[in-house]
């Protein structure tokens, strides 16, 4: 049996448990910039594990993942071809510093969009702490496979992307990463070799090993926090966005955001190569 719909949906995913420290939650902060000013008390308390300490509320992508689980050849997705295209996250409570959680993945829908064009896998994996029972977060992925289309499924119907507001940013918030930031984020779970190895991101057409996409995330996840939650992760309610275009470690993101009650939309560029990286974001945040 080859590529189907119906092999991804009843796919048997495994139970995945991490135990996760106040040692990671600091990796993951400093991975996607938090510390930058190491003398803002705000961002210590992500970073500074004797201050207010608390994990920042997007690491959440990087929990109890089932890891790269389309290799397996039994799914037949050409997995060389797959592309990350949208993110989103769903916070039912704030994560703590530091607890052990469980998570199953499950693929809730694949549609057709074309032979030449892609195959789009949803994703979905509700995390719960362990200890308590409770949810803790709702995560949900499409991937765009690319060698899979045109296997002969439902086109839609598809949900369209979040639409950003036609007036000027209501802020604009510019986040520098250096050179090593990659090397840095992929200690919070993702050790593919495109984001270390030179010779691995010459293979795939890089000029570089490139940033990963879920630390773009981070990144313009911690300029809406900063911008206008004052750092309070407890406001932080859901996100999603779509990917549009890799980093290199050592540009700088601007992150162009748009505040409508509490729906912050919101989009993030390359100010180096002026190259849309982030788009169709809403971070949705609750009053203070």
């Amino acid at each position: 049996m080859g590529f189907s719909a119906e092999k991804l949906t009843t796919w048997p995913f495994e139970e995945v448990t991490q135990t996760y420290t106040e040692k990671d939650s600091i990796i993951y902060a400093l991975g996607i910039g938090v510390g930058h000013d190491p003398l803002d008390q705000a961002q210590l308390n992500y970073v500074y594990e004797e201050a207010d300490f608390a994990a920042f509320p997007s690491m959440a992508v990087v929990l109890a993942g089932p890891g790269f689980w389309s290799r397996d050849p039994g799914t037949s997705i050409e997995w060389e071809k797959l592309l990350h295209g949208e993110q989103g996250i769903v916070l039912h409570r704030p994560l703590p510093p530091s607890a052990t959680v469980t998570a199953t993945t499950r693929v809730t829908q694949v549609l057709d969009k074309g032979a030449g064009k892609a195959a789009l896998i949803y994703t979905e994996r509700d995390l719960v702490d362990q200890a308590t029972g409770e949810m803790l977060a709702t995560l949900t992925s499409t991937v765009f496979a690319r060698g899979n289309g045109g296997f002969g499924g439902v086109s839609g119907p598809q949900d369209p992307p979040h639409a950003i507001p036609d007036r000027t940013p209501d802020a604009v918030c510019d986040s520098p990463t250096n050179a090593s930031a990659a090397l840095l984020y992929r200690l919070s779970g993702d050790p593919n070799p495109l984001h270390a190895d030179p010779k691995v991101a010459a293979g795939a057409g890089f000029k570089a090993p490139i940033l990963h996409g879920l630390c773009t995330l981070g990144i313009a996840a911690h300029a809406v926090l900063k911008t206008f939650a004052a750092y309070d992760s407890t406001r932080f309610k859901s996100l999603r966005l779509r990917f549009s275009s890799p980093v290199y470690p050592g540009e700088t993101i601007r992150t162009q955001m748009w505040k409508d009650g509490t729906k912050i939309s919101f989009r993030a560029y390359v100010v180096e190569r002026d190259v849309m990286v982030l788009n169709n974001g809403c971070i949705e945040i609750s009053e203070s």
